[in-house]
């Protein structure tokens, strides 16, 4: 198990998260049940900005990416870190204004942005939106010439980097629905288009390669074709691009298969991207950039855990042994999805030897509702607490109401102490939108 600061085993054989005991945790609040170490998350907030001020003479902002877990308690955390946040909807944006975050702290994404989420946009006088489209530049330049201002924009663009990481969530190479490709052309003419715009500011470019990413090459790379780029558009349109947005994806520790990155080894994907930024604008005689970035996975994903309760063990002769608990895919759709590999631990018996394979299910009516499959674990009992780790990211987010099944809550630990961020639903939460019409009454 990998057990860094936010996790460790206490003298009564019981999995700590951010000094709370999890058994105790699952009895006070139940389970399943969403656990965050809030001091893992201002870390490695300060880790990345703190990276960007030593290496880059702070020239740059980190940019929280919302996707990964969004709700007001992370808004207000990253207010308090006086870093900035992405968001990729109208939702998104209506949370972190809820928490009164700093509009001018706010980019904005998305390869299709509705007008509705276009125009809270403009309200809310957001920094920057990032244009992905045509018609999303139009769209933009319309709605604030309405309200007589000048929106900041970026254009997204697709280095045709390939990071070695699922192919689901690639999101640079040649077959993608992100951005305009550097190599065919379409992302000149997109910039051309856009400086003819009256009521949009380009700033400059935005790229992302893809997630879960431990290669610092791919990003050296991905570096060295934008600056090229923007060395040729200088020459050609008379461009001088002042933001570049390297995106997200650093990689973390799911399980043994995976890299454990310390706060160095993240501080040295950073440092590698900063120093090729500075290379290539002295190469091409570049002024340097406003950088930003968007660590979401690296910011929560180890920081937070889910709480199960083990419910029925069904052990099938020569084939399989499966181990149920109180969530499923509609708390951690990850593995019917991407087949997402995972930790687990039994938290109220954290020391014994996980000497038997099992596959954990869920409760759903679907034969694919797992958690992970062929899994070490401890010999099992109807009871016991698991703990699955690193859920910090794209669980939450993607949870679901599936087979009319609770969402499950969210808690933040703070040196020991617990309070919820996400409240349990209730079955008046399942239903409060449902309507008869009368002919059905």
């Amino acid at each position: 198990m990998n057990t860094r600061e936010t996790l460790k085993i206490n003298e009564s054989g019981h999995l700590e998260i951010g000094g709370a005991d999890t058994v105790t945790l699952a009895e006070e609040y139940g389970t399943p049940l969403y656990v965050f170490d809030e001091t893992h998350i201002r870390k490695m907030m300060r880790v990345f900005q703190d990276t960007i001020q030593d290496a880059y003479n702070g020239n740059g902002l980190v940019l929280y990416a919302s996707k990964a877990f969004s709700c007001k308690a992370i808004y207000a955390i990253a207010k308090q870190e006086g870093i900035g946040i992405d968001v990729v909807s109208g939702g998104e944006l209506y949370t972190a204004m809820l928490a009164d975050f700093p509009a001018e702290k706010i980019c904005m994404h998305g390869n299709n942005k509705l007008k509705r989420e276009i125009e809270y946009a403009l309200e809310c006088k957001i920094g920057t939106i990032v244009v992905d489209a045509y018609s999303e530049a139009n769209m933009i330049d319309e709605e604030a010439k309405k309200r007589g201002m000048i929106q900041d924009v970026l254009i997204r663009i697709n280095p045709g980097v390939e990071a070695h990481t699922h192919a689901y969530v690639q999101t640079a190479t040649p077959d993608s629905k992100f951005g305009f490709s550097i190599a065919d052309g379409t992302a000149e003419k997109m910039t051309a288009y856009v400086l003819g715009k009256k009521n949009l500011r380009l700033k400059g470019f935005h790229c992302h390669i893809g997630s879960q990413i431990f290669e610092k090459q791919s990003f050296v790379l991905a570096v060295q074709k934008n600056l090229k780029f923007m060395s040729h558009l200088k020459q050609t349109l008379g461009f001088v691009t002042e933001t570049l947005n390297m995106g997200g994806g650093f990689g973390i520790w799911y399980t043994d298969e995976d890299a454990k990155l310390d706060v160095n080894g993240y501080r040295g994907y950073l440092n590698a991207l900063i120093e090729t930024v500075k290379e290539g604008c002295s190469e091409y005689n570049l002024k340097l950039p406003f950088i930003t970035i968007e660590p979401g996975r690296s910011i929560v994903g180890e920081a937070g855990i889910t709480l199960y309760t083990v419910g029925a063990i069904k052990e099938i002769p020569g084939i399989r042994k499966y181990v149920a608990v109180d969530g499923g895919m509609f708390d951690n759709p990850r593995y019917a999805l991407y087949q997402s590999k995972y930790t687990a631990v039994l938290a109220n018996r954290a020391n014994e030897v996980p000497d038997e394979l099992v596959s954990i299910a869920g409760k759903c009516c679907e034969s694919g509702d797992l958690i992970g499959a062929n899994m070490n674990l401890p010999h099992a009992e109807t009871g016991d607490i698991l703990a699955v780790l690193s859920t910090g990211a794209y669980n939450y987010s993607m949870a679901s109401n599936y087979n009319r099944n609770f969402i499950p809550p969210a808690i933040l630990v703070n040196h020991g102490k617990a309070d919820y961020i996400v409240k349990p639903q209730t079955y008046g939460d399942l239903v409060r939108n449902d309507t008869l019409p009368e002919h059905l009454k």
